[in-house]
């Protein structure tokens, strides 16, 4: 039986970081402190997808608040700025395009770019939420629901969506 995970024992560290790295976005980090574990370990440290995002958890964990917090903001507005003008990762422009957010009207996008500069305004980095499987409606909801909250719920809300985001990237591999 072919073990699928065996591969990235094969991978050098170049190619490592530029897999994984896409995982947290804009954020290599991540991936290059998860090849240092890997290179402490012997073959077969990654015995299974839930270990690769458990240690890649870990690693945002244990960061840095300030880590953290440039992590949070190396992510892209929804339905934004770097969406209109087509900058967005691959990964995210297919998240966002699978919640729909590729075909706002212009009534649409103006409420979201107000929404995502109010956002910001407060809280100092961009609202995140995992879209795979969310709808626009779903995403303004989480808007109203989450721009009243104080300034630590929201960073650790936005953290929680930042793993789920990684876990979906991985399943994805």
């Amino acid at each position: 039986m072919h073990d699928p995970l065996a591969m990235f024992d094969h991978f050098n560290e170049a190619d490592f970081i530029s897999l994984f790295g896409r995982i947290y976005e804009h954020s290599d980090w991540v991936a290059e402190a998860l090849w240092r574990q890997k290179a402490e370990h012997p073959s077969g440290y990654f015995k299974d997808m839930a270990t690769i995002q458990a240690a890649m958890r870990n690693i945002v964990e244990q960061s840095t608040d300030e880590q953290k917090l440039l992590l949070l903001r190396a992510h892209p507005d929804l339905a934004g700025k770097a969406a209109v003008a087509g900058t967005l990762t691959m990964e995210s422009t297919s998240e966002q395009a699978g919640a729909g957010l590729d075909q706002c009207s212009e009534e649409e996008l103006a409420h979201f770019l107000q929404l995502n500069n109010d956002y910001h305004e407060k809280f100092g980095f961009p609202f995140i939420m995992a879209v795979k499987g969310a709808t626009k409606a779903q995403i303004l909801a989480g808007f109203k629901e989450r721009t009243p909250n104080d300034w630590q719920t929201e960073f650790d809300r936005a953290m929680s969506e930042v793993h789920k985001i990684a876990g979906f990237r991985l399943a994805d591999l």
